[in-house]
């Protein structure tokens, strides 16, 4: 009895542990994910609009003609959707991440064999917080989106974040106008986040293991850089998607959209010539 009510609370100690450690992830991903908008909203919407637009010949064209046409604010265009749910994006995709190595860990325990992740299962890991976070950044970015790509001025379609949900609303309904290309979302995130933790995970343990140091003892700018080449991977790997994905959710609710994804892909072989490039 006593070895059992010891077991207990060493599951119980464990259990408060993973919790605790669940905490300090979503924390830490919710501060990241605060940055990297305040950061990275200015080259989204260049992004964007050349994802969605024939008007530039390039990024800095785009860039370019947005500041002088729309002013340098524009580049902050559809920033508060994201920032209010970047948090929660970037706390999922850290917090799932976590959830699901700790599962496999356990797993790999319980079969005898070493508990560190393969690559198969860091990757696994890695689309399976993708796909967690889908359901928060399909809406997010489908609202950003229609914002960022609406006309300036008097010709602009919403006043806001609100005005464009419900605007949405109008059309489809709440869900099915703000969940618009989700299929596209969920294999882009998979596809993103599983390559992401792949690729940090293999410099890392590379690193480590080609220095003899521990992990935890990796200098933080060298950190930054292996994070900054994982992010290079995962752009190249899913930006296919991320085209199509931002195709459907600024086209109007009528004509080629009816084919979904295959109808955008259609559209982009016949726009100027597009084809795989596109």
């Amino acid at each position: 009895m006593a070895d059992a009510a010891a077991r207990e609370e060493e599951l119980s100690a464990d259990a408060a542990g993973g919790a605790s450690q669940t905490f300090k992830d979503l924390f830490a991903g919710a501060a990241g994910g605060v940055a990297q908008v305040l950061i990275g909203q200015p080259f989204d919407i260049i992004k964007v609009r050349l994802q969605t637009t024939n008007r530039y010949t390039g990024a800095v064209d785009a860039a370019t003609k947005i500041f002088k046409e729309e002013g340098p604010l524009a580049f902050y265009k559809g920033t508060l959707t994201p920032l209010v749910g970047i948090g929660a994006c970037v706390s999922v995709q850290f917090g799932g991440f976590h959830y699901a190595r700790r599962q496999f860990e356990a797993s790999n325990t319980l079969k005898g064999r070493p508990a560190s992740l393969s690559y198969t299962q860091l990757y696994a890991s890695g689309a399976f917080a993708g796909l967690a976070n889908s359901f928060l950044s399909g809406p997010i970015e489908h609202v950003r989106i229609r914002l960022q790509t609406q006309p300036h001025g008097a010709g602009r379609l919403y006043s806001g974040p609100l005005d464009c949900v419900r605007k949405l609303g109008v059309h489809e309904g709440v869900m099915r106008g703000l969940f618009r290309g989700q299929a596209v979302t969920v294999l882009r995130e998979g596809q993103a986040y599983g390559c992401w933790f792949l690729t940090f995970e293999y410099l890392m343990n590379r690193h480590s293991l080609t220095y003899s140091v521990p992990r935890d003892n990796i200098p933080t700018p060298l950190i930054a850089l292996y994070g900054g080449l994982a992010g290079e991977v995962l752009w190249l790997s899913s930006y296919p998607f991320d085209v199509i994905k931002s195709k459907m959710q600024s086209d109007g609710f009528v004509g080629v959209e009816a084919g979904g994804g295959a109808g955008v892909l259609e559209r982009a072989r016949a726009d100027a010539g597009e084809g795989v490039a596109g």
